[in-house]
């Protein structure tokens, strides 16, 4: 007799896929190879289209891919072939989250700029302190940035970097990720105008300093790293340097990010200069479309919506910091009910003061709720779907990463619910939703490689790490003239 249906989503008894292991692993070479570890005794909520939860189940890593899935206890020849065994009881596995937008150098600003409006926010904090980071500066917020966003569950994060008064910061930043090894895209970020003026590049300079950066990142670390081009905000951008620099982001497969809509005057900005709201200038401009990440996207109708969705381009979801500076509440029920894709962020740490996916998981259910006075507005299983299926989908990673399946990259997080914080479970997805958090992580598997095991990092020295963010910190607001403390 086949067991019982849970609660918390759909249980695939027994070892049906046992030929699918069978025949990845027919090779006695392949079997054998460094890196094979059977994650078993916990359970598993794949985040797969069915939803599927293996309670209890087990995943086999083989090299960087996941070689197979399923529930109960597994198979003799999975076991027999593991190189490491790892018992996952009281856990759950689940996909590494997608963090879709961030700007680590603001890891260095955490708390700087509490208690004001995006435009001042900007004005007042960020721009003063951004202008005197340097690349030893970018290299220790990045590492600990990175640091932080693994600890939450994230096993790729996009960051959006746009401060480049030392050429070298791009390249370092790059550097820390390969040597963390977490899955990252450098959303190479720029502005032409209207913006602070040791921030502010020419789109011909802007091109001429991404190709070495492109050629050397792009598609490295086994694809794990790669370059796009990142558009800052409208109403810092002309429409020449938007249309050439997404041509040239194109013409090697990088995306397209940009802030979108984030605030209503900004939204009225572009009506009032150009006639026109973020989306439809984007779209008349030819730029919207399936590689296009607009982040924020609070200020949308219902037409933007609609041709956000025709033309397939991505919406990237911030509720903390949108809440943090009372940007507003973005139509995320209405997006998805389009069929758009959402995926979730952090923001920076200098509009939000922390990059934590579990809080930004909780934070966009409660929303839309509160926002949509419906207590069914989302739920955890759509949450978790955001915060993995769509991030994968947001890097055009959509058949192989963001789910626990067969043939997949094997970017895995293992979450303890043995917690007086989460314990009793009675429903797997809402538990992660709702009470997981960054002390509940266990282990983080990138590309099969354990970045944290047992709660240890394995590729930093997190205390150096500290110490020398603190140390950035404190040089950078000195040279701002912005002393804190």
């Amino acid at each position: 007799m086949s067991d019982p249906l849970p609660a918390n989503g759909r249980h695939d008894p027994g070892n049906r896929r046992f030929r699918h292991l069978g025949s990845l692993m027919s090779d006695p070479g392949e079997s054998d190879q460094p890196g094979s570890t059977l994650l078993t005794g916990g359970a598993v909520v794949t985040v797969d289209d069915q939803d599927t939860v293996h309670d209890p189940g087990w995943v086999l890593v083989n090299g960087s891919v996941i070689a197979d899935v399923g529930a109960g206890e597994p198979p003799h020849l999975a076991r027999r072939n593991a190189e490491t065994v790892i018992d996952t009881s009281g856990s759950v596995v689940m996909p590494g989250m997608v963090n879709g937008h961030t700007h680590l150098f603001q890891t260095l600003f955490r708390g700087l700029a509490d208690d004001k409006s995006l435009l001042d926010w900007l004005r007042d904090c960020i721009w003063p302190a951004a202008g005197e980071i340097d690349a030893e500066a970018a290299r220790a917020a990045a590492t600990l940035g990175l640091i932080e966003n693994l600890r939450s569950g994230s096993s790729t994060v996009i960051d959006h970097q746009y401060v480049h008064a030392d050429p070298d910061i791009d390249d370092a930043i790059c550097q820390v990720a390969a040597d963390l090894g977490i899955r990252f895209e450098l959303a190479r970020g720029w502005a032409d105008r209207n913006y602070h003026p040791p921030l502010t590049e020419s789109a011909d300079t802007v091109l001429e300093r991404v190709e070495p950066l492109r050629e050397t990142w792009h598609g490295s670390c086994d694809g794990r790293i790669t370059i796009g081009l990142a558009p800052l905000i409208p109403w810092g951008c002309s429409d020449e340097a938007m249309v050439a620099t997404s041509a040239a982001a194109r013409s090697w497969g990088g995306h397209i990010h940009t802030h979108c809509a984030e605030t209503e005057i900004e939204v009225e900005m572009n009506l009032e200069e150009r006639g026109l709201r973020h989306v439809a200038w984007l779209d008349s401009l030819g730029v919207l479309g399936p590689d296009v990440q607009l982040a924020h996207s609070v200020w949308l109708d219902e037409t933007e919506i609609q041709l956000i969705a025709e033309r397939g381009a991505s919406v990237v979801h911030c509720p903390v910091s949108n809440m943090y500076l009372a940007s507003g509440i973005a139509p995320i029920r209405a997006l998805l009910d389009h069929g758009v894709n959402v995926a979730l962020a952090t923001d920076g740490a200098g509009s939000n003061n922390r990059q934590d996916m579990f809080e930004t998981c909780k934070t966009t259910a409660l929303l839309q709720k509160v926002g949509r006075h419906d207590a069914m507005a989302l739920q955890p299983e759509e949450v978790l779907a955001m915060a993995c299926r769509g991030g994968a989908k947001l890097l055009t990673r959509a058949e192989d990463l963001g789910a626990v399946q067969p043939s997949w990259r094997a970017d895995l997080v293992v979450v303890d619910l043995a917690s007086p914080f989460v314990t009793p479970v009675h429903r797997l997805p809402s538990a992660l939703v709702y009470c997981a958090t960054p002390r509940d992580v266990v282990h983080v598997l990138v590309d099969g490689r354990f970045i944290i095991r047992d709660r240890k990092l394995t590729t930093a020295n997190e205390e150096a790490a500290l110490a020398d963010a603190t140390a950035a910190a404190k040089k950078v607001l000195g040279r701002a003239g912005m002393p804190t403390r």
